[in-house]
């Protein structure tokens, strides 16, 4: 049978029935801007990430896009980041008019690497944006001493719910930064059905700032303080992931349990490199990431076989050709473009049969001739 790369529908047909209370309710109080269901779901993400303040926004994108006008990032501003990663990342900094600088990451992680970061600071430096990529958390304590105090937006589009230990005790994704951004894609460990973001800091005034950058820049309807944004997280986005976020420290620990039976079916293969997760972090594995040898064949292999996988990212941002004029080459950042050559990503969706898994392994194990 074939194996998905993610399959929705299996985890839908698990609290459907949970999923469509908390959506009729929305429809029958025909309340669908904002209210109630947003606020709650924002107290309870801001519960879950240890934060002050979590703002619900569109969408992941946005919620990076705002954080960065919430920073006064603009015209003339440079912004460090990795190549490694969803365009939103970098695309948001040019949308602001500000300039991406990319810089390598650590190739064990894949995630920013704190050294090149401290290197690349400058004096139109505004902010660094390190990403949680694969659910994995960056290095945040040794970015913050690189980025000299400089504001810190943490991409954790795909870490809700992970943590790092950091001088002995759990940080948990966007605890820490200036402003963490999360991203409920459906694709995400907590989606949503349709899209959606959100915001966290623990800082008041950036808290206050988000909420009216969100909506069109004014608290106050049609007074506006600034120029802002239609950027408003759906009501029934919000009851839909008020009604999955109970599930998610469950699912997490799915994944992780996926994630060791493949690294334990994969020990013996030289060609083939499991995730590494640093002692001190707890991983919630949005995505299983492999660096393999030969691995456009592997992934014909086993799409021949009816199994899913994926490859994130295929060309770092620094080389992508609409950065061009930025005047990065080939070699410019040689872990990020070595591990987009070696990638590959495998089914690791917590509705995953142990049936399933061994279908995946024994793939890969044949065509590696083991």
């Amino acid at each position: 049978m074939p194996v998905p790369l993610l399959d929705l529908r299996a985890q839908h047909a698990t609290i459907k029935d949970e999923v469509v209370r908390a959506m009729m309710r929305v429809v029958d109080d025909q309340l669908f801007i904002l209210g109630e269901p947003v606020e709650r779901l924002e107290q309870a993400v801001a519960g879950l990430s240890h934060t002050k303040h979590a703002i619900g926004c569109a969408n992941g994108t946005d919620a990076i896009l705002l954080a960065l006008r919430a920073l006064d990032v603009g015209r003339g501003d440079e912004v460090v980041t990795t190549p490694f990663t969803f365009f939103a990342t970098a695309g948001t900094v040019h949308n602001v008019g500000a300039t991406p600088v990319f810089v390598d990451i650590e190739p064990d992680t894949f995630n920013i690497a704190p050294d090149a970061v401290a290197a690349a600071i400058g004096p139109k430096t505004k902010a660094v944006i390190p990403v949680d990529l694969f659910g994995q958390m960056a290095a945040l304590e040794r970015v913050e001493v690189a980025a000299k105090g400089l504001p810190i937006i943490e991409d954790a589009a795909q870490t809700i719910g992970a943590r790092r230990r950091i001088s002995g005790e759990w940080v948990m994704a966007g605890e820490r930064a200036t402003i963490g951004t999360l991203s409920f894609f459906p694709s995400k460990n907590l989606g949503a059905y349709g899209d959606g973001g959100m915001m966290l800091t623990q800082d008041e005034q950036l808290a206050t700032r988000l909420k009216r950058l969100r909506v069109h820049g004014g608290a106050k309807t049609y007074y506006h303080d600034e120029v802002g944004y239609n950027s408003r997280l759906d009501a029934l986005q919000a009851a839909v992931l008020q009604a999955k976020l109970p599930h998610l420290e469950a699912w997490s620990a799915k994944r992780r349990a996926n994630a060791a039976y493949y690294d334990a079916a994969f020990a013996d293969l030289a060609d083939v490199k499991t995730p590494f997760v640093e002692a001190c972090n707890e991983s919630i594995f949005n995505q299983y990431t492999l660096r393999v040898a030969r691995r456009d064949a592997l992934q014909s292999f086993l799409k021949e076989r009816g199994i899913g996988s994926s490859i994130y990212y295929p060309l770092p941002l620094h080389l992508q050709p609409c950065f061009a004029y930025l005047g990065y080459e080939a070699g410019s950042c040689p872990e990020a473009e070595r591990a987009a050559g070696e990638v590959l990503s495998l089914p690791i969706f917590p509705e995953l049969t142990e049936s399933q898994l061994d279908e995946v392994i024994a793939a890969v194990r044949a065509f590696y001739g083991r």
